[in-house]
């Protein structure tokens, strides 16, 4: 029965050792994403990114917003001159957390009558959100203790009376916030892998050698090669959209217009991706493997399940450089927040330089490769 079977075992191990790529995919990378996810998998929210509107701007509310910074909580990353700069900064994506101090704070502490802090959280991100609201409630019942002192009984109407509103996904519902980034994740691997799949099975079949003699130039048959991709992508798009809003009961606030613009971006870059993937694999197990590096950083690092504040700074930077990070922030921005254009530019831009870059690079090998 097991006749020849060390001679089979020793061919396969030759085999497996002459083929160091995947040797190195099977061994270092492994442990490589084990380290790098440990750091970053942290559901201890913390860091938020806060502005404020203090219009009282005295001892006593600065001390105030100390406390809030000393939790460890919250981050005060701005400070605005007006409520309508704060709505702007919010829709925008730049904070999550607004606080706005009365200008007769001071005043009304002292006399001894309630003051109404008001707390604007951004609910798209129902974790940060929960979080948020449950510790400013919690620092405003500090806050009411320290001015009252011994005081007792506690008066049913505390000194710090903090207003928590919820914006944007007020029920918090965490459909409204998992299933935006989960449809870009799920565009970034089906077209991606459909992609480099596709190409390296000709690589594997010797197809793909046979055009190059053929009289379409080599920009020309890439470019014949993605575009049949291209249109998949943009009906996978369509599917999951109504999905999301027919399926989960889950609304797009903006312009579907600007949404579609943006996701032709984010399919160009991860079109490129694809074929990048293509171009360093051999066959499509070594595909699988190498998507699955790309692959794995979009789900963790690029902000679809974990806030990027409470990563470490090296993996924090490792997430900016995730063509996702950017388009997740572009779908929660629409279809949560009714961003514009002018409130997400950036991370569109982004996302087309990422994507040039990508395709000149991937382009570049694809025509070695085949060369």
């Amino acid at each position: 029965m097991f006749q020849g079977l060390g001679a089979i075992v020793y061919k396969e191990t030759r085999h497996i050792i002459r083929d160091p790529r995947s040797l190195f995919l099977m061994l270092v990378i492994p442990g490589l994403e084990l380290t790098i996810f440990g750091f970053a998998v942290n559901l201890d929210i913390k860091h938020i990114k806060t502005g404020v509107l203090n219009q009282d701007k005295k001892v006593e509310s600065r001390a105030l917003l100390d406390q809030f910074v000393n939790s460890g909580y919250f981050d005060i990353v701005e400070i605005y001159n007006s409520e309508d700069e704060i709505s702007t900064a919010m829709r925008r994506g730049d904070i999550k957390v607004a606080i706005i101090i009365p200008p007769n704070y001071t005043e009304r502490i002292s006399r001894g009558d309630s003051a109404n802090i008001q707390v604007l959280i951004d609910g798209s991100d129902s974790t940060v959100a929960m979080q948020a609201l449950n510790v400013s409630n919690a620092i405003g019942l500090r806050a009411s203790i320290k001015v009252m002192g011994s005081k007792l009984p506690i008066p049913s109407e505390l000194p710090v009376d903090i207003r928590p509103r919820v914006l944007f996904n007020q029920d918090m519902r965490t459909a409204n916030f998992m299933i935006p980034g989960l449809v870009g994740v799920i565009l970034q691997v089906v077209v991606m892998l459909l992609t480099s799949f596709a190409i390296v099975r000709e690589k594997e079949q010797r197809t793909l050698e046979q055009l190059v003699v053929t009289p379409v130039s080599r920009f020309g048959l890439m470019l014949g090669k993605l575009l049949p991709f291209l249109g998949v992508g943009i009906c996978e798009t369509t599917s999951v959209l109504l999905l999301m809003i027919f399926l989960f009961q889950v609304p797009i606030a903006g312009s579907v217009s600007l949404l579609a613009f943006f996701a032709l971006i984010f399919l160009f870059t991860t079109l490129g991706m694809g074929l990048l993937v293509s171009t360093f694999a051999q066959n499509q197990i070594q595909a699988l493997q190498i998507s699955f590096v790309i692959l794995l950083p979009s789900f963790l690092l690029s902000g679809f399940m974990f806030p990027q504040e409470t990563m470490p700074t090296i993996i924090y930077w490792i997430g900016q450089v995730v063509p996702a990070t950017y388009f997740i922030r572009i779908l929660r921005g629409i279809i949560l927040r009714d961003a514009g254009f002018w409130d997400l530019w950036h991370n569109g831009a982004i996302l087309a330089i990422m994507g040039v870059v990508i395709i000149i690079i991937a382009t570049f090998r694809f025509h070695k490769t085949i060369g």
